[in-house]
């Protein structure tokens, strides 16, 4: 990915993960990309991949958006963005959704590449 704005990424990220193929997402992770879910958390990608693949299978047609994006950090090498995530999808043959709040920690590499090195999702307040 040629070098980019911090919030290409985060849209890009968003896109790639409404493709359910997550090779499309994993080349906006770093290696060893922590994620916090409410029911686990994960380090690296293999770990992100399975757990991705798995909620794909769950939770069919997904499709998952972001809304009030807000960057409290953003500088040259690090930045922070926190949004309201919102979800849609299929669960055993009936539409289901969900919303909570993210935080996602972005760093640029040596290469001028922004991945994202953090996420975390919580339930709404």
């Amino acid at each position: 990915m040629p070098e980019s704005s911090v919030q290409t990424v985060l849209d890009a990220l968003l896109t790639a993960t409404n493709t359910h193929d997550f090779d499309n997402v994993a080349e906006l992770l770093s290696e060893d990309v922590i994620y916090y879910f409410g029911d686990a958390t994960l380090v690296g990608r293999e770990a992100v991949r399975h757990y991705f693949e798995r909620t794909w299978d769950t939770i069919r047609d997904e499709r998952y958006w972001a809304e009030d994006i807000h960057w409290p950090v953003n500088s040259a090498d690090a930045a922070v963005a926190v949004y309201r995530y919102q979800w849609r999808g299929t669960i055993e043959g009936r539409q289901a959704e969900g919303s909570g709040r993210a935080t996602n920690a972005f760093v640029r590499t040596a290469e001028g590449v922004w991945l994202l090195a953090h996420e975390h999702l919580s339930a709404a307040a």
